[in-house]
């Protein structure tokens, strides 16, 4: 029986989880780890990025650009691998600066930083962002001079305002959630599937 280690973090918020149970980060990685081994190698990414309906370019491109940039922060008692892997258990050494907030230090989710999200950046709809409102809460959120912070906030939001804005162009809260908690890829996945079938 697992025991429940949810806690208030710095900011009051509540931090989620239970012990011996995956972070909500790595969860949010654990969909991409296809053979379910621990570990997240380009292809995997690859493959993880085509299922819930990227192009192959848009895939390729997310696949370099993430493994390459988080392996070394996830393997840092191993050493460098020309294969790339990700270790999802280690995925916390790889949380960016420039972010949200919405992960704690250790990969678990703070409601209150999710919530602050849409009270301060959601004016058009309080249960949504426009893409304008998606800029200026990356812009808020920017430390000075920190390009690489910037530009992985900025190629995570994007991707996910480009595939899951609905027709409105609004990008929902409750989709925002679910990729925060890990839940949304796995339903992206299980749409497209569907959809090739009918």
């Amino acid at each position: 029986m697992s025991q429940d280690s949810s806690s208030s973090n710095d900011d009051g918020g509540v931090v989620e989880g239970n012990i011996g149970e995956p972070s909500a980060l790595q969860k949010h990685v654990m969909f991409f780890d296809i053979n379910k081994d621990g570990v997240v190698y380009p292809w995997e990414t690859f493959k993880g990025f085509r299922a819930i309906g990227c192009g192959i370019p848009l895939s390729v491109l997310a696949a370099l650009f993430i493994n390459l940039g988080l392996s070394s922060k996830t393997r840092s008692e191993k050493g460098f691998s020309l294969s790339f892997p990700i270790e999802v258990k280690n995925i916390k050494k790889a949380k960016h600066t420039s972010d949200s907030g919405i992960y704690d230090t250790e990969g678990r989710f703070v409601a209150s930083k999710f919530e602050e999200i849409f009270k301060k950046h959601a004016r058009t709809n309080p249960d949504a962002l426009t893409s304008k409102e998606l800029n200026d809460l990356l812009t808020a959120n920017r430390q000075p001079k920190d390009y690489a912070g910037w530009l992985a906030a900025y190629s995570e939001w994007k991707i996910l305002y480009i595939l899951c804005k609905d027709k409105q162009g609004l990008l929902p809260k409750e989709t925002v959630k679910a990729v925060f908690d890990g839940s949304l890829f796995e339903r992206m996945a299980k749409e497209k599937a569907s959809n090739k079938k009918a």
